[in-house]
């Protein structure tokens, strides 16, 4: 059974309660390997515990993916990335300490003990804080961390307008829907619909390298780079 909850507006995007609140059983039902769509600042995500390769089977299954595609991570805050890559280059620092929270997936080399189907086999992992609370708290509930792939199946474009859009692409195959339409309002729903995404940038030692460009503009990255 899929349960919807409705986020009130304010709350959702952070205007009045930075830190939202949970049902206990959701974050138990996470932590069983359950699976959730949310809100964040860009698209809808597809959060399971990254830890759990129950909650991976699920998201995989969920959106009907190619295992061998890596899943980025959303963190609760900056300081949780030590936990899930083993080198940072300083050039990440100082891009995380001007873009976080915001739009910009970084993909720094992986940790060892991250789970390879988040890393899609390969080496790196992508990582963002977003500036939205509630995916931050439900990573935080978690371990640091939960997956921030978005809330689509293959070839379906994403474009929610509704809860019970989402609802009816993904009963069953999810465990919880968390609604923050409504409100806040037209402006966040034609954002998530049709919104690009974070910015995806690989670091090499500390030479940005454009995957994808997003909200955020690429050209941003480089000048604030080159300032020194």
């Amino acid at each position: 059974m899929t349960r919807l909850i409705l986020l009130d507006a304010d709350r959702a995007d952070g205007s009045t309660t930075p830190k939202p609140r949970f049902p206990d059983e959701l974050i138990a039902s996470l932590r069983a390997g359950g699976a959730v769509i949310f809100p964040t600042d860009t698209l809808y995500g597809l959060g399971v515990d990254p830890r759990s390769e129950t909650g991976l089977d699920r998201l995989f299954a969920a959106k009907g993916r190619d295992r061998g595609k890596p899943i980025p991570l959303l963190l609760s805050e900056g300081g949780q990335v030590g936990r899930w890559t083993r080198h940072v280059p300083p050039a990440a620092s100082r891009l995380m300490g001007r873009f976080w929270p915001g739009a910009l997936t970084l993909v720094l080399p992986a940790d060892p003990g991250v789970h390879p189907s988040v890393t899609g086999g390969g080496d790196t992992v992508g990582l963002r804080v977003p500036d939205h609370p509630v995916p931050r708290a439900l990573a935080a509930l978690l371990s640091g961390a939960i997956t921030g792939t978005s809330a689509n199946r293959s070839g379906n474009p994403g474009a929610w307008r509704s809860a019970e859009e989402i609802v009816q692409e993904f009963t069953g195959a999810v465990d919880w829907v968390l609604w923050g339409g409504g409100a806040a309002g037209d402006a966040r729903r034609d954002a998530v619909g049709n919104s690009p995404g974070s910015t995806v940038v690989r670091m090499i030692d500390d030479r940005p390298v454009l995957l994808r460009e997003g909200v955020l503009p690429f050209h941003d990255i480089i000048e604030f780079l080159q300032r020194g």
